[in-house]
């Protein structure tokens, strides 16, 4: 338990931790890409998981990068 808080929540690495408002996963933070996708996929009515969510948009991100020969700014695409 925290002395100062109260709060039981030990976790200090960031990863799902509610007090920093930081929800990663699979130990990346999601980055404009994958919430994007997260939230088309919702929008559709499509139950995708986290992890597949993730391969999909590295794919999309890797062939647009072929195509184009330019680097994605891991802001929007890590």
């Amino acid at each position: 338990m925290d002395s100062f808080t109260g709060n039981t929540n030990t976790n200090t690495t960031g990863t799902n931790n509610p007090l920093t408002g930081n929800t990663q996963t699979g130990g990346q933070q999601k980055d404009y890409g994958d919430k994007a996708f997260d939230a088309l996929a919702k929008k559709s009515g499509h139950n995708v998981n986290p992890s597949m969510g993730e391969k999909i948009t590295d794919g999309a991100r890797g062939i647009f990068e072929k195509a184009t020969g330019k680097k994605v700014d891991p802001k929007y695409s890590n």
